[in-house]
């Protein structure tokens, strides 16, 4: 198909999803409160500081938690324990896999197929204002690797060769990119050919996020349609359930009730609250530092914990089956249709995993800090890299924090607007997340005091410690004896 004609058909899907057939107040209010009614019924039975047997990472976009994810949970992780196509639309159901690491864009909805009692959820939120900026400059980014064809046909039919045969999970297999991206990526061939069409031009050079002869303009990227329906309000919209990638059948209705009627989406809100206060983490972009230590602290000393325990368990079973000599194999049943490939398989995966488990049984909270900062600075770098390479295929349309500081308060503020559903939960988030670090600083507290009082040379520590403040106080109360004896003796005089 053409890709004027592919532009125009998403188009029209897009807009014919916009409203329900039946969107009338009364209509909505009913439909959004039923939801959140039920949603809100739903109860964490067990203690949410607990990590349980599957781990879900609830990927918000542009919030880093790629970082995240190659930093800290690839090294927690074997390849094995990754439930399969994680940031891909899953095409399998989790109940049937045995995998303990679920990192995706889905959105909360993705629950409803996986065992609620034994999994946890942890995630993390951005300042709403930065988070668009990121969007819009991502989906610009990986947009412009395109540029290097002569046309959009040569680019799109490139894709078309590559994804069937690629091993990888593609960006434009990842939601929301596989419907951003391919926005872009049209929008920079459209004006491309417009300049060609044009000839020499003079550019503006001072803004960036406002050079329509090179790049859609910031201001009209976040009034389009697509961005309404994608990008405003997609944190909340992510972590209720309720995004266009949504495994909830009522989805679509109660997201598009809620962008019709504004006032709806306090029901959506308190469902998001709700959500976030039942997770074992919520992290914040903006505290960067902070919210990595206690990642560290909250998730990674448990997943290290369970290797530990599991490790021992297995270790003991082997044991008492080494003890058993060979009846265990002699009750095996005869049939050959059971001695298929599974064996070699859990082989394999156990093959796999073998180093993994070797650090996790040395791995310790400092180490695993110490091995996230190393990881963390050399992301950064490659994505430095590959960011200024395709960013200088649309120059001067460079993006930058000084570019982003001098846009103007009419957009800033029209981004806040549409976003106040999003604003509403990165406050709710910043007060869990205040909570979450007292708790922690309490825990690991009372955990130096138990080992002070437990080892032997801690006690030696404290009892050195005491005689010491013991002298100090006998010295301060000679020293006020002397001078009363002093001040006494003038008074005689």
């Amino acid at each position: 198909m053409d890709p004027t004609l592919k532009l125009l058909a998403f188009l029209i899907l897009v807009l014919a999803n916009i409203c329900p057939i039946k969107s009338d107040f009364s209509h909505c209010e009913k439909v959004v409160k039923n939801w959140a009614f039920s949603s809100l019924q739903q109860r964490v039975k067990e203690d949410k500081h607990t990590l349980r047997d599957l781990l879900f990472f609830l990927h918000v976009p542009r919030t880093g938690g790629r970082t995240y994810f190659h930093c800290f949970l690839k090294r927690l992780y074997a390849n094995a324990q990754e439930c399969p196509r994680s940031y891909d639309k899953l095409r399998f159901d989790p109940r049937k896999q045995e995998c303990r690491l679920l990192a995706t864009h889905d959105d909360y909805s993705m629950m409803s197929k996986l065992p609620k009692e034994k999994t946890s959820v942890v995630t993390i939120l951005r300042n709403p204002v930065d988070r668009i900026f990121s969007t819009y400059e991502f989906s610009i980014e990986v947009a412009a690797r395109f540029l290097v064809h002569p046309n959009l046909t040569s680019a799109t039919k490139m894709v078309g060769r590559l994804r069937p045969g690629a091993t990888g999970v593609s960006t434009l297999d990842i939601w929301p990119w596989k419907y951003l991206v391919p926005w872009m990526r049209e929008d920079l061939f459209a004006r491309r050919d417009a300049r060609k069409m044009m000839g020499s031009i003079d550019i503006k050079r001072n803004d960036p996020y406002n050079m329509e002869e090179m790049v859609m303009p910031l201001q009209e990227y976040i009034n389009d349609p697509r961005a309404h329906e994608l990008v405003h309000n997609g944190e909340t919209f992510q972590v209720a359930g309720l995004t266009n990638n949504s495994y909830f059948a009522e989805s679509h209705e109660v997201r598009c009730c809620v962008q019709k009627h504004k006032i709806l989406g306090e029901h959506v809100l308190e469902v998001a609250k709700k959500r976030l206060d039942d997770m074992l983490y919520v992290g914040l972009t903006e505290d960067h530092r902070e919210s990595a230590t206690m990642f560290a602290n909250v998730v990674g000393a448990q997943v290290i914990s369970q290797a530990l325990t599991e490790n021992s368990s297995m270790e003991s079973a082997a044991n008492s089956k080494s003890g058993q000599g060979s009846s265990h194999s002699e009750s095996l049943p005869d049939n050959d249709d059971n001695q298929d490939s599974t064996s070699d398989h859990k082989a394999d995966e156990i093959g796999s995993t073998e180093d993994l488990e070797e650090k996790k049984e040395t791995m310790t909270v400092g180490k695993l800090m110490e091995a996230y900062e190393g990881c963390i600075s050399s992301l950064r770098k490659t994505q430095s890299r590959r960011r200024k390479s395709s960013l200088k295929r649309i120059s001067p349309a460079n993006f930058s924090k000084e570019d982003r500081s001098r846009v103007s308060e009419v957009v800033i503020e029209q981004i806040r607007s549409l976003n106040h559903l999003d604003f509403e939960l990165y406050k709710y988030a910043q007060e869990i997340f205040a909570k979450q670090h007292k708790h922690v600083v309490e825990k690991l507290s009372s955990m130096e005091s138990e080992s002070m009082f437990n080892n032997p040379g801690g006690i030696t520590m404290w009892k050195f410690f005491s005689s010491a403040m013991c002298i100090v106080v006998l010295l301060a109360l000679l020293f006020l004896f002397v001078n009363a004896r002093r001040r006494m003796s003038k008074v005689k005089i």
